[in-house]
């Protein structure tokens, strides 16, 4: 027996070949599937941009990190008398430790008054062979000792720079290049092999170094040394403050000034002209090098008198070196040494 869809299917069948529309009997085709939304799967966090970037307190350190690496002699350079991380400790190492830690206080706004640009400090002397770059050096190298402090040492004494010599290293593009637009931070600064201490000598030879040191572009390198890095000291070997016009421009952009005086040496009258140059830097300290026992204190009471006596020396001209059977004096605020014979 033909099942009733059977006969149902061919009645339709007749019906279309007379003619009749169906159309409006068949059921009508089932609609396509509408597509399933996908729901979008959440970025991981590391790829989701923030609304606003936080600035670092510290940003790492580009220059540093791309610039040329130097190696210095600590064995050659202890033997000149400068202290290193290998040195024993002695009455020398000693003795610049006594001469950083005010300096360091007041670069961290931890003295007596915040100063503006306190970790830049120019050392500086009155007239030449007094000891400054001997000074410089070893105030470097203390500074290089400290567990949160990092220092860079720059040779500032364009005229006659001596910071590469004394440490046995060629010379070097630096400050002045940098001031000219010769080149960049990175081409110039000088890492060593002392982990916490950066050099940038002083560059090549210019006919135009004062203006060069008293243009837009070295203030603008200045306010950038002093407030990129809150660890860091910036060191500044000067010219003699009688002999040039170089180093008094630099003291208008410094914190804190170091004048080295070579004891028996320079008349009170001389570091009492160089200091009246400065007057416009909030913090000056005294050195007494070379001193001999007995010896007291700093000249006059320019800000902060302090006097200290090393056992060697060091200086441009003749009669550099060591200084045979001296001694260090204890620091004597105000006190006014007479000139010795």
């Amino acid at each position: 027996m033909t099942s009733l869809i059977e006969q149902a299917a061919r009645r339709l069948e007749q019906l279309r070949q007379a003619g009749v529309d169906l159309s409006e009997f068949e059921a009508p085709a089932p609609a396509a599937a509408a597509p399933v939304p996908r729901v979008a799967e959440p970025l991981p966090p590391e790829l989701v941009a923030p609304a606003a970037l936080a600035v670092p307190d510290y940003m790492p350190d580009a220059a540093a990190a791309s610039s040329r690496r130097i190696e210095i002699d600590l064995d050659t350079i202890a033997a000149a008398g400068i202290v290193t991380p290998n040195s024993p400790r002695s009455h020398l190492a000693d003795q610049y430790r006594v001469l950083k830690r005010p300096l360091i206080a007041n670069a961290m706004a931890k003295g007596a008054a915040a100063v503006k640009h306190g970790n830049l400090i120019m050392i500086t002397s009155a007239v030449a062979g007094e000891g400054k770059s001997f000074t410089s050096i070893n105030l470097a190298m203390s500074i290089a000792a400290e567990l949160d402090h990092t220092v860079m040492l720059v040779d500032a004494d364009v005229a006659r720079p001596s910071v590469l010599r004394v440490l046995g290293l060629p010379p070097a593009p630096g400050l002045l290049d940098l001031l000219e637009g010769k080149a960049e931070m990175a081409d110039v600064l000088l890492r060593t092999n002392i982990d916490k201490l950066s050099i940038l000598p002083s560059g090549s030879p210019h006919p135009k170094a004062t203006e060069l040191l008293a243009s837009a572009a070295m203030q603008a390198l200045l306010d950038d040394m002093a407030t990129r890095y809150q660890d860091r000291i910036i060191l500044f070997d000067s010219p003699p403050l009688l002999l040039t016009t170089e180093s008094r421009v630099l003291a208008s952009h410094m914190g804190q000034i170091v004048v080295v005086v070579h004891a028996g040496s320079t008349l009170q009258a001389t570091v009492q002209q160089a200091l009246a140059t400065i007057e416009s830097c909030p913090l000056k300290l005294m050195v007494l090098n070379k001193a001999r026992s007995g010896a007291q204190g700093a000249y006059g009471s320019h800000g902060y008198g302090y006097g200290y006596g090393y056992g060697y020396g060091y200086g441009y001209g003749a009669g550099s070196g060591p200084a045979q059977g001296q001694d260090a004096s204890a620091p004597t605020p105000g006190a006014e040494p007479v000139r010795q014979p």
